[in-house]
């Protein structure tokens, strides 16, 4: 275990909405969260949770509602869903061969942009008269409004190049669910396959999206290193099994099909942020136990992966459930997520590597390296360290690289948008680039990355931030 020193809170509060709150909404909204354009619905649903911080009563969530308006809206949707997987996917697997980087329009662009906007605000004003007020509530909700706008210069930024850059691809079809998409950070730089890494975003189960991941890719894909971040179902759309399960099926992906976009297959990495990290440890070990069982039919191989990245994740189910429960993400909630009480064991990695009956499985796990701050108040750096040790008593190659005084926002956020060298990101590409000369000698010679929001906001940020 490395300890960072620097000079130098994430949980989610879900509200819960009664019946008659539910049935205000569209179904195709809360359910299905898509539409075509499918980046638009999921960026509102997405984004539109995130104002919503504090809870109005643990036991008014109805999950069988829920469950009840999925039944109803699939049947009538399986063939329009089918038919656009099938078209986007045969677009998305020839974008290149057709050697064009303008598959939008700059109009086209510009107007998906500014309709997100418009309708994310109309549903913001409208989530707001449904949650109603209180004291808790309008602190914490104050409290991530003056934040957001403190980080908007870099949001702003980060924004534009995800709609606008010619090196990304958005929403690249991976399988049949309205949520399996996942975009492309690719860099500038042909001259050769590059190393991958397929990205699992965060987001408390809830909110997860895959152009959370925009920061990361650009910054990796400025080092030559291509980026796959893999969009998958969230709560209450998805359970836990759900999350896993289009988590393989980017990454199988991402395995079988990155060399059409310039990327190596025989250099693929998995990381994951928050509640990404705990999905992509999750995805990783039951692959392994699937490939150690006979007659196991996989896509994608444990061996493809030459090394897991974990950052401010959390691993260990039965430790957390309480803690969680404290900040904010109920228990009852928590364990709906994660199917029941009895499934905490199956969705807790480093429980399931200490089982003596999977030690073949155990043993096929790539090396495992965990980034934590111990000022990360959402997942305790605790998290990390416990799950390190566990691997390393099983036999696995892990090790945990923990930074003084960082929160779970300062890695991912605050700190890429400070510009200039970013410990974290140095270390990451390090690993990924160690061994390639060439590489190493462009990382020595690389510019100091710009700053994208100054120095005063961010400090005040962090003093504010609600995570």
């Amino acid at each position: 275990m490395h300890l960072k020193s620097y000079p130098y809170p994430t949980t989610l509060h879900i509200p819960h909405w009664n019946n008659q709150q539910l049935s205000a909404f569209p179904s195709s909204m809360l359910v299905k969260g898509v539409y075509d354009p499918t980046t638009t619905i999921i960026l509102l649903s997405s984004l539109s949770r995130m104002i919503k911080p504090f809870p109005l009563s643990p036991s008014s969530l109805d999950i069988n509602l829920t469950t009840q308006t999925t039944n109803t809206n699939s049947s009538s949707s399986t063939y329009y869903q089918q038919h656009q997987c099938q078209i986007a996917s045969e677009n998305s697997l020839n974008s290149l061969s057709a050697g064009s980087d303008s598959h939008q329009s700059f109009d086209h662009n510009v107007g998906h942009a500014a309709a997100e906007t418009i309708l994310v605000i109309r549903l913001s004003l409208k989530l707001l008269r449904y949650l109603g007020v209180g004291y808790k509530w309008i602190t914490r909700f104050l409290a991530l409004s003056c934040y957001s706008f403190l980080l908007f210069p870099g949001f702003f930024q980060v924004g534009y190049y995800y709609f606008f850059s010619s090196q990304v691809r958005r929403s690249i079809v991976y399988g049949d669910q309205p949520r399996n998409r996942l975009d492309l950070y690719l860099p500038k730089n042909n001259d050769g396959p590059k190393p991958v890494i397929a990205f699992v975003t965060g987001g408390a189960w809830i909110i997860g999206y895959k152009a959370w991941g925009c920061l990361l890719g650009q910054q990796l894909s400025e080092r030559d290193i291509l980026v796959a971040c893999i969009d998958y179902r969230n709560f209450p759309q998805g359970t836990m099994s759900d999350m896993v399960k289009d988590a393989s099926q980017g990454i199988s992906f991402v395995c079988n099909n990155i060399a059409e976009y310039g990327g190596d297959p025989d250099r693929i990495y998995l990381m994951g942020q928050s509640a990404g990290a705990h999905i992509a440890a999750c995805t990783l070990v039951e692959q392994a136990i699937n490939e150690a069982g006979e007659g196991e039919s996989t896509s994608w191989s444990v061996s493809q992966i030459k090394a897991y990245f974990g950052l401010s994740g959390g691993y260990n189910l039965f430790k957390l459930v309480d803690y969680f429960h404290s900040r904010g993400l109920y228990r009852s909630i928590f364990l709906s997520i994660m199917e029941g009480e009895k499934s905490l064991e199956r969705f807790s990695p480093e429980v399931v590597v200490q089982n003596p009956n999977i030690r073949n499985a155990v043993s096929l796990l790539p090396p495992i390296i965990l980034f934590h701050g111990t000022a990360d108040y959402s997942i305790p750096s605790d998290a990390s360290k416990s799950f390190t040790e566990t691997l390393q008593r099983v036999g696995v190659k892990a090790e945990s690289i923990l930074f003084e005084g960082k929160t779970h926002t300062d890695l991912f956020l605050q700190d890429p948008m400070r510009g200039g060298r970013d410990e974290m990101f140095e270390d990451l590409v390090g690993i990924i680039h160690a061994g390639d000369a060439d590489a190493i000698a462009k990382d020595a010679v690389a510019p100091p990355r710009r700053r994208l929001v100054p120095e005063f906001m961010l400090q005040l940020a962090r003093r504010v931030s609600p995570f």
